[in-house]
Protein backbone atom coordinates (compact mmCIF):
# COMPACT_ATOMS: atom_id res chain seq x y z
CA UNK A 1 0.00 0.00 0.00
CA UNK A 2 1.48 3.50 -0.92
CA UNK A 3 1.73 6.22 1.30
CA UNK A 4 -0.65 8.08 -0.09
CA UNK A 5 -3.67 5.16 0.07
CA UNK A 6 -2.18 4.97 4.05
CA UNK A 7 -2.94 8.54 5.03
CA UNK A 8 -6.52 8.20 2.84
CA UNK A 9 -6.82 4.90 4.94
CA UNK A 10 -6.40 6.93 8.34
CA UNK A 11 -8.42 9.77 7.46
CA UNK A 12 -11.38 7.47 6.65
CA UNK A 13 -10.87 5.77 9.83
CA UNK A 14 -11.01 8.46 11.89
CA UNK A 15 -13.72 10.17 10.37
CA UNK A 16 -15.75 7.51 10.92
CA UNK A 17 -14.25 7.24 14.79
CA UNK A 18 -14.90 11.05 15.17
CA UNK A 19 -18.54 10.13 13.76
CA UNK A 20 -18.96 7.18 16.24
CA UNK A 21 -17.66 9.97 19.35
CA UNK A 22 -20.65 12.16 18.00
CA UNK A 23 -23.22 9.59 18.58
CA UNK A 24 -21.94 9.38 22.26
CA UNK A 25 -21.90 12.75 22.89
CA UNK A 26 -25.76 12.46 21.81
CA UNK A 27 -25.98 10.00 24.09
CA UNK A 28 -24.63 12.34 26.86
CA UNK A 29 -27.11 15.67 25.66
CA UNK A 30 -29.99 12.52 26.24
CA UNK A 31 -29.04 11.69 29.66
CA UNK A 32 -28.58 15.21 30.61
CA UNK A 33 -32.52 16.09 29.13
CA UNK A 34 -33.84 13.34 31.43
CA UNK A 35 -31.87 15.01 34.13
CA UNK A 36 -33.69 18.14 33.65
CA UNK A 37 -37.04 16.23 33.59
CA UNK A 38 -35.86 14.63 37.16
CA UNK A 39 -34.85 17.73 38.74
CA UNK A 40 -38.39 19.15 37.55
CA UNK A 41 -40.11 16.32 38.97
CA UNK A 42 -38.17 16.88 41.92
CA UNK A 43 -36.80 13.31 42.25
CA UNK A 44 -33.31 14.12 43.30
CA UNK A 45 -31.76 13.59 46.58
CA UNK A 46 -29.10 16.34 45.81
CA UNK A 47 -29.10 20.27 44.91
CA UNK A 48 -29.18 20.99 41.58
CA UNK A 49 -25.66 22.61 41.43
CA UNK A 50 -24.49 18.95 42.55
CA UNK A 51 -25.64 17.49 38.94
CA UNK A 52 -24.67 20.51 37.68
CA UNK A 53 -21.58 19.74 38.71
CA UNK A 54 -21.68 16.03 37.71
CA UNK A 55 -22.61 17.07 34.26
CA UNK A 56 -19.64 19.84 33.96
CA UNK A 57 -16.93 16.75 35.21
CA UNK A 58 -18.85 14.45 32.49
CA UNK A 59 -18.29 17.20 29.90
CA UNK A 60 -14.18 17.72 30.64
CA UNK A 61 -14.24 14.13 29.92
CA UNK A 62 -15.72 14.38 26.45
CA UNK A 63 -13.22 17.33 25.71
CA UNK A 64 -10.70 14.73 26.63
CA UNK A 65 -11.53 12.08 24.37
CA UNK A 66 -12.33 14.71 21.33
CA UNK A 67 -8.58 16.30 22.08
CA UNK A 68 -7.45 12.79 21.24
CA UNK A 69 -9.40 12.29 18.50
CA UNK A 70 -8.26 15.57 16.52
CA UNK A 71 -4.65 15.15 17.86
CA UNK A 72 -4.73 11.81 16.62
CA UNK A 73 -3.25 10.16 18.83
CA UNK A 74 -6.29 7.55 19.51
CA UNK A 75 -4.79 5.91 15.91
CA UNK A 76 -1.38 5.22 18.29
CA UNK A 77 -3.54 2.93 20.25
CA UNK A 78 -4.46 -0.44 19.88
CA UNK A 79 -7.92 0.74 19.66
CA UNK A 80 -8.06 3.67 18.07
CA UNK A 81 -11.96 4.23 18.52
CA UNK A 82 -11.09 4.15 22.42
CA UNK A 83 -14.27 2.40 23.19
CA UNK A 84 -13.95 0.63 26.15
CA UNK A 85 -12.46 4.00 27.75
CA UNK A 86 -15.31 5.54 26.53
CA UNK A 87 -17.94 3.20 27.76
CA UNK A 88 -16.41 2.76 31.56
CA UNK A 89 -16.26 6.61 31.75
CA UNK A 90 -20.23 6.65 30.89
CA UNK A 91 -20.36 3.99 33.17
CA UNK A 92 -19.02 6.26 36.01
CA UNK A 93 -20.91 8.76 35.37
CA UNK A 94 -23.96 7.17 35.03
CA UNK A 95 -23.54 5.59 38.56
CA UNK A 96 -22.63 8.87 39.70
CA UNK A 97 -25.97 10.31 38.51
CA UNK A 98 -28.15 7.71 39.86
CA UNK A 99 -26.52 8.32 43.16
CA UNK A 100 -28.44 11.71 43.35
CA UNK A 101 -31.83 9.73 42.71
CA UNK A 102 -34.45 9.59 45.67
CA UNK A 103 -37.12 7.99 43.01
CA UNK A 104 -37.25 6.70 39.96
CA UNK A 105 -33.76 5.24 39.60
CA UNK A 106 -35.24 2.02 37.82
CA UNK A 107 -36.58 4.38 34.55
CA UNK A 108 -32.28 5.36 34.11
CA UNK A 109 -31.62 1.58 34.03
CA UNK A 110 -31.85 1.80 30.27
CA UNK A 111 -28.90 3.92 30.21
CA UNK A 112 -26.81 1.10 31.16
CA UNK A 113 -27.60 -0.79 28.35
CA UNK A 114 -27.57 1.80 25.96
CA UNK A 115 -23.62 2.65 26.69
CA UNK A 116 -23.16 -1.07 26.89
CA UNK A 117 -24.75 -1.08 22.95
CA UNK A 118 -22.13 1.29 21.83
CA UNK A 119 -19.78 -1.70 22.52
CA UNK A 120 -21.94 -4.56 21.16
CA UNK A 121 -20.02 -4.66 17.57
CA UNK A 122 -16.71 -3.02 18.83
CA UNK A 123 -15.64 -4.44 22.00
CA UNK A 124 -14.44 -8.73 21.96
CA UNK A 125 -16.87 -10.64 24.45
CA UNK A 126 -14.38 -10.54 27.61
CA UNK A 127 -13.60 -7.03 27.30
CA UNK A 128 -18.09 -6.05 26.68
CA UNK A 129 -18.29 -8.34 29.60
CA UNK A 130 -15.67 -6.63 32.04
CA UNK A 131 -17.54 -3.66 31.14
CA UNK A 132 -20.62 -5.28 32.21
CA UNK A 133 -19.83 -6.48 35.28
CA UNK A 134 -18.49 -3.06 36.16
CA UNK A 135 -21.77 -1.86 35.29
CA UNK A 136 -23.47 -4.23 37.69
CA UNK A 137 -21.05 -3.84 40.57
CA UNK A 138 -21.54 0.08 40.51
CA UNK A 139 -25.25 -0.31 40.29
CA UNK A 140 -25.12 -2.73 42.87
CA UNK A 141 -23.15 -1.15 45.29
CA UNK A 142 -24.53 2.18 45.26
CA UNK A 143 -27.77 0.04 46.55
CA UNK A 144 -25.72 -1.74 48.71
CA UNK A 145 -24.20 1.58 50.54
CA UNK A 146 -27.32 3.28 50.88
CA UNK A 147 -28.53 -0.50 52.50
CA UNK A 148 -25.66 0.29 54.79
CA UNK A 149 -26.49 4.09 55.75
CA UNK A 150 -30.19 3.18 56.24
CA UNK A 151 -30.73 5.41 53.23
CA UNK A 152 -32.48 2.88 50.77
CA UNK A 153 -36.11 3.68 51.01
CA UNK A 154 -36.85 0.59 48.93
CA UNK A 155 -34.74 -2.85 49.61
CA UNK A 156 -37.34 -4.86 47.66
CA UNK A 157 -37.66 -2.43 44.48
CA UNK A 158 -33.73 -2.10 44.63
CA UNK A 159 -33.77 -5.54 44.21
CA UNK A 160 -35.72 -6.31 42.00
CA UNK A 161 -34.14 -3.85 39.72
CA UNK A 162 -30.53 -4.90 40.37
CA UNK A 163 -31.80 -8.49 39.23
CA UNK A 164 -33.48 -7.42 36.18
CA UNK A 165 -30.32 -5.24 35.01
CA UNK A 166 -28.19 -8.25 36.06
CA UNK A 167 -30.78 -10.32 33.66
CA UNK A 168 -30.36 -7.92 30.69
CA UNK A 169 -26.80 -7.30 30.95
CA UNK A 170 -26.18 -11.44 30.91
CA UNK A 171 -28.29 -11.61 27.77
CA UNK A 172 -26.30 -8.47 26.25
CA UNK A 173 -23.00 -10.03 27.20
CA UNK A 174 -24.36 -13.12 24.78
CA UNK A 175 -25.75 -11.15 22.43
CA UNK A 176 -22.14 -9.16 22.52
CA UNK A 177 -20.06 -12.52 21.92
CA UNK A 178 -22.94 -13.70 19.27
CA UNK A 179 -22.18 -10.58 17.30
CA UNK A 180 -18.82 -10.82 17.54
CA UNK A 181 -18.78 -14.28 16.25
CA UNK A 182 -21.08 -13.40 13.57
CA UNK A 183 -18.63 -10.52 12.59
CA UNK A 184 -15.55 -12.85 12.80
CA UNK A 185 -16.98 -15.20 10.50
CA UNK A 186 -18.22 -12.65 8.11
CA UNK A 187 -14.78 -11.23 7.96
CA UNK A 188 -13.51 -14.41 6.98
CA UNK A 189 -16.19 -15.15 4.66
CA UNK A 190 -15.35 -11.77 2.91
CA UNK A 191 -11.23 -12.64 3.13
CA UNK A 192 -12.13 -15.69 1.49
CA UNK A 193 -14.32 -13.82 -1.75
CA UNK A 194 -11.55 -11.43 -1.73
CA UNK A 195 -9.41 -14.53 -2.51
CA UNK A 196 -11.29 -16.32 -4.81
CA UNK A 197 -11.73 -12.81 -6.73
CA UNK A 198 -8.32 -12.65 -6.99
CA UNK A 199 -8.14 -16.00 -8.30
CA UNK A 200 -11.00 -15.23 -10.60
CA UNK A 201 -9.21 -12.44 -11.89
CA UNK A 202 -6.27 -14.22 -12.19
CA UNK A 203 -7.70 -17.05 -14.15
CA UNK A 204 -9.33 -14.15 -16.61
CA UNK A 205 -6.03 -12.72 -17.31
CA UNK A 206 -4.40 -16.15 -18.13
CA UNK A 207 -7.75 -16.43 -20.37
CA UNK A 208 -7.43 -13.29 -22.07
CA UNK A 209 -3.47 -14.17 -22.96
CA UNK A 210 -4.63 -17.58 -24.47
CA UNK A 211 -7.20 -15.97 -26.16
CA UNK A 212 -4.53 -13.09 -27.43
CA UNK A 213 -1.51 -15.71 -28.03
CA UNK A 214 -0.70 -18.02 -30.69
CA UNK A 215 0.51 -20.95 -28.55
CA UNK A 216 3.21 -22.49 -30.57
CA UNK A 217 5.16 -19.27 -31.49
CA UNK A 218 4.11 -16.54 -28.41
CA UNK A 219 3.28 -14.28 -30.71
CA UNK A 220 -0.15 -12.01 -31.14
CA UNK A 221 -2.87 -14.75 -32.90
CA UNK A 222 -4.44 -13.01 -35.89
CA UNK A 223 -7.79 -12.31 -34.06
CA UNK A 224 -5.62 -10.12 -31.62
CA UNK A 225 -3.33 -8.52 -34.12
CA UNK A 226 -6.46 -7.72 -36.20
CA UNK A 227 -7.67 -5.80 -33.37
CA UNK A 228 -4.49 -3.83 -32.30
CA UNK A 229 -3.87 -3.00 -36.21
CA UNK A 230 -7.70 -1.29 -36.22
CA UNK A 231 -7.11 0.29 -33.05
CA UNK A 232 -3.91 1.34 -34.26
CA UNK A 233 -5.67 3.07 -37.96
CA UNK A 234 -8.06 4.41 -35.93
CA UNK A 235 -5.47 6.16 -34.11
CA UNK A 236 -3.72 7.57 -37.47
CA UNK A 237 -3.60 11.19 -38.21
CA UNK A 238 -2.45 13.41 -40.46
CA UNK A 239 0.10 12.26 -43.11
CA UNK A 240 1.74 9.97 -40.60
CA UNK A 241 1.60 5.71 -42.26
CA UNK A 242 2.28 2.50 -40.67
CA UNK A 243 3.76 0.03 -42.44
CA UNK A 244 2.28 -3.50 -42.69
CA UNK A 245 3.69 -6.58 -44.28
CA UNK A 246 2.51 -10.05 -44.80
CA UNK A 247 5.53 -12.70 -43.98
CA UNK A 248 5.09 -16.25 -45.72
CA UNK A 249 8.22 -19.15 -44.34
CA UNK A 250 9.33 -20.64 -48.04
CA UNK A 251 8.88 -24.26 -48.63
CA UNK A 252 7.29 -24.89 -44.97
CA UNK A 253 5.56 -27.93 -46.50
CA UNK A 254 8.86 -29.32 -47.61
CA UNK A 255 10.23 -29.04 -44.01
CA UNK A 256 7.21 -30.69 -42.73
CA UNK A 257 7.30 -33.51 -45.16
CA UNK A 258 11.52 -34.56 -45.30
CA UNK A 259 11.96 -33.61 -41.50
CA UNK A 260 8.55 -33.57 -39.35
CA UNK A 261 6.37 -31.41 -38.16
CA UNK A 262 7.94 -31.59 -35.01
CA UNK A 263 10.76 -29.89 -36.96
CA UNK A 264 8.16 -27.64 -38.68
CA UNK A 265 7.17 -26.44 -35.25
CA UNK A 266 10.90 -25.58 -34.09
CA UNK A 267 11.09 -23.35 -37.48
CA UNK A 268 8.34 -21.34 -36.98
CA UNK A 269 9.66 -20.79 -33.33
CA UNK A 270 12.77 -19.61 -34.82
CA UNK A 271 11.16 -17.28 -36.46
CA UNK A 272 8.86 -16.23 -34.18
CA UNK A 273 12.14 -15.84 -31.73
CA UNK A 274 14.14 -13.76 -34.92
CA UNK A 275 11.13 -11.68 -35.42
CA UNK A 276 11.47 -10.40 -31.75
CA UNK A 277 15.16 -9.43 -31.78
CA UNK A 278 14.73 -7.63 -35.02
CA UNK A 279 11.80 -5.45 -34.38
CA UNK A 280 11.27 -2.06 -31.92
CA UNK A 281 9.21 -1.62 -29.00
CA UNK A 282 5.94 -1.02 -30.54
CA UNK A 283 6.21 -2.63 -33.47
CA UNK A 284 3.50 -5.91 -33.62
CA UNK A 285 4.31 -9.41 -35.28
CA UNK A 286 1.85 -12.47 -35.69
CA UNK A 287 1.24 -15.71 -36.03
CA UNK A 288 -1.65 -15.26 -39.17
CA UNK A 289 -1.78 -19.15 -40.01
CA UNK A 290 -0.09 -21.90 -40.77
CA UNK A 291 3.57 -20.64 -41.57
CA UNK A 292 2.49 -16.99 -42.68
CA UNK A 293 2.80 -14.30 -40.42
CA UNK A 294 1.78 -10.76 -40.11
CA UNK A 295 3.75 -7.40 -39.05
CA UNK A 296 2.42 -4.05 -38.36
CA UNK A 297 5.18 -1.11 -37.72
CA UNK A 298 3.62 2.06 -36.40
CA UNK A 299 4.69 5.47 -37.90
CA UNK A 300 7.36 4.60 -39.95
CA UNK A 301 8.63 5.59 -44.05
CA UNK A 302 8.75 3.17 -46.55
CA UNK A 303 12.67 3.19 -46.55
CA UNK A 304 12.52 2.86 -42.90
CA UNK A 305 10.10 -0.10 -43.17
CA UNK A 306 12.03 -1.86 -46.28
CA UNK A 307 14.95 -2.15 -44.31
CA UNK A 308 13.40 -3.82 -41.36
CA UNK A 309 12.09 -6.41 -42.99
CA UNK A 310 15.25 -7.23 -45.24
CA UNK A 311 16.55 -6.52 -42.00
CA UNK A 312 14.59 -9.58 -40.56
CA UNK A 313 14.58 -11.42 -43.64
CA UNK A 314 18.15 -11.61 -43.98
CA UNK A 315 18.24 -12.46 -39.50
CA UNK A 316 15.85 -15.58 -40.73
CA UNK A 317 18.10 -16.90 -43.65
CA UNK A 318 20.61 -17.53 -41.10
CA UNK A 319 19.00 -18.78 -38.39
CA UNK A 320 19.90 -22.21 -37.02
CA UNK A 321 16.75 -23.92 -35.09
CA UNK A 322 17.86 -26.09 -32.22
CA UNK A 323 17.74 -29.64 -32.45
CA UNK A 324 16.94 -29.42 -36.21
CA UNK A 325 18.82 -29.44 -39.14
CA UNK A 326 17.33 -27.52 -41.87
CA UNK A 327 18.85 -25.53 -44.30
CA UNK A 328 18.21 -22.71 -46.55
CA UNK A 329 15.73 -21.38 -44.22
CA UNK A 330 14.27 -18.49 -45.57
CA UNK A 331 11.02 -15.83 -45.86
CA UNK A 332 9.05 -14.24 -48.48
CA UNK A 333 7.56 -10.63 -47.47
CA UNK A 334 4.97 -8.22 -48.98
CA UNK A 335 4.70 -4.79 -47.69
CA UNK A 336 2.14 -1.75 -48.07
CA UNK A 337 1.86 1.70 -46.00
CA UNK A 338 -1.33 2.26 -44.23
CA UNK A 339 -2.64 5.74 -44.48
CA UNK A 340 -5.16 7.41 -42.05
CA UNK A 341 -8.29 7.08 -44.67
CA UNK A 342 -7.35 3.16 -45.43
CA UNK A 343 -9.46 -0.01 -44.71
CA UNK A 344 -7.65 -2.68 -43.08
CA UNK A 345 -8.86 -5.28 -44.95
CA UNK A 346 -7.72 -3.59 -48.49
CA UNK A 347 -4.48 -2.75 -47.30
CA UNK A 348 -4.08 -7.02 -46.14
CA UNK A 349 -5.24 -7.65 -49.68
CA UNK A 350 -2.54 -5.13 -51.35
CA UNK A 351 0.16 -6.80 -49.06
CA UNK A 352 -0.98 -10.25 -50.04
CA UNK A 353 -0.66 -9.13 -53.46
CA UNK A 354 3.00 -8.17 -52.85
CA UNK A 355 3.73 -11.26 -51.37
CA UNK A 356 2.53 -13.33 -54.19
CA UNK A 357 4.56 -11.15 -56.61
CA UNK A 358 7.93 -11.87 -54.25
CA UNK A 359 6.95 -15.43 -54.53
CA UNK A 360 6.79 -15.51 -58.09
CA UNK A 361 9.79 -13.52 -58.16
CA UNK A 362 11.89 -16.37 -56.87
CA UNK A 363 10.75 -16.13 -52.96
CA UNK A 364 13.16 -15.01 -50.23
CA UNK A 365 12.61 -11.69 -50.97
CA UNK A 366 10.37 -8.30 -49.94
CA UNK A 367 8.32 -6.88 -52.68
CA UNK A 368 6.14 -3.95 -51.89
CA UNK A 369 2.77 -2.18 -53.18
CA UNK A 370 4.59 1.40 -53.73
CA UNK A 371 6.89 0.07 -55.79
CA UNK A 372 4.04 -1.37 -58.57
CA UNK A 373 2.90 2.32 -58.08
CA UNK A 374 6.20 3.79 -59.28
CA UNK A 375 6.97 1.92 -61.73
Amino acid sequence: MTPSSQAGTRRSLQSLLLKRFGMAVGTYVLTGLLCGVGVFAGLFNAPPLAVLGIGALATFSQLVFLGLFLSRLNLRLADPSLTEPQVLVALLWLTALLSQFSEGRGSLLVMYMLILLFGVFQLPPKVFARCALVAFLGFAGLNLYEAYTLQLRAPRMALMQACVLAVVLVWLCLFASYAQAMRQRMRQRRFALQAHQDTLRGMMRQLEDLAATDELTGLCNRRHFLRLASCELENLRGDRQHGLALLDLDHFKRINDIHGHAAGDRVLQTFAAVARACLRDGDVVARYGGEEFVLLLPNTEADQFTACCERLREAFSRAEPLGVQVANLSVSIGMTLLSADDDLDEALQRADQALYQAKRDGRNRCAATWEDVDA
